[in-house]
Order: structure tokens, then C-alpha cells, then sequence
């Protein structure tokens, strides 16, 4: 499954990532990268909003289906964190997280991994900070 995480620590507002971006899907506000989070299938406003069956889920990513789509902007207005524009053709657009690439191509462009692809990492990073932090609160309780 993919996914796309962002750590806005690290993003140096560069905007190599929306430059790149194959479908203009991504912005940068404030050092922080705004794309679509792919929210699980039951959970998708867009998703579960639209009238024509235009968007679904294929291997973690949330997809427009363009042929389907009527530009009727209803994803768009669901969506809480203004992930989906409508293009030049009033289509819906956002991201589709590269599915046909290996690797998104926003995380190739981001010069400081601001952008990563998978969550396996920060996760595990969490974990051993975490359990550093109890090993000491453990450590203070024995005195």
C-alpha cells in the first residue's frame, strides 16, 4: 500500500515539490505540504460525497476516475483539507500518489525528505524515542 507522509520540520519551502508535481496536486503553506491524505475508503468525504462513482480506492490511493467525472465539485467541497481543485476542463484534480511510478515523484524533488513515502520509518523513530522517554521516567522512579 502506499501513502505519502510530510514532515513539516523539515521542509525548507523550496516548492520543488509542487513544481514537480505531475498533477499540480500539492501545495506548500507556511512549510507545511498540503496534498490529499488518501483517507480510507469508508472515511473519504470525496469518496462517499460524489454522485457518479467517480472516485475510488486502489491500493491505498484515493483516485479520480476522469471519464466518470462531471466537474460537479462536490469532492472538492468535501474534501476538509482543500485537496481537490477542478482543472482547466472543470474535471476533478488531486493527487493519485503517483500510482503508476515506483515513487511519488514530489518525494524524488524534495531536497530534505520533507516527503516521504512510507510511514514504517517515522513510526519506528517515534517508537524508540518513546521508549527511551519511559526508560528514563523509570529510571527517576526508582529514586
Amino acid at each position: 500500500m502506499k501513502e505519502l507522509i510530510s514532515k513539516p520540520e523539515l521542509c525548507n519551502e523550496c516548492m520543488k515539490c509542487e513544481r514537480n508535481c505531475p498533477k499540480n496536486a500539492i501545495r506548500v503553506i507556511s512549510g507545511v505540504p498540503i496534498f490529499c491524505m488518501h483517507c480510507t475508503p469508508e472515511r473519504a468525504p470525496c469518496l462517499n460525497i460524489c454522485p457518479e462513482d467517480a472516485i475510488e480506492e486502489e491500493n491505498g490511493a484515493i483516485l479520480i476516475l476522469k471519464e466518470k467525472c462531471i466537474g460537479c465539485g462536490l469532492c472538492r467541497d468535501a474534501c476538509p483539507i482543500g485537496a481537490i481543485s477542478m482543472d482547466e476542463k472543470g474535471i476533478a484534480n488531486k493527487c493519485d500518489l503517483c500510482i503508476e511510478e515506483e515513487t511519488p515523484i514530489c518525494v524524488l524533488s524534495c531536497p530534505t525528505q520533507a516527503l516521504k513515502e512510507d510511514s514504517e520509518e517515522l513510526i519506528s523513530g517515534k517508537q524508540d524515542k518513546i521508549a527511551k522517554e519511559l526508560e528514563r521516567l523509570k529510571n527517576i522512579m526508582k529514586y
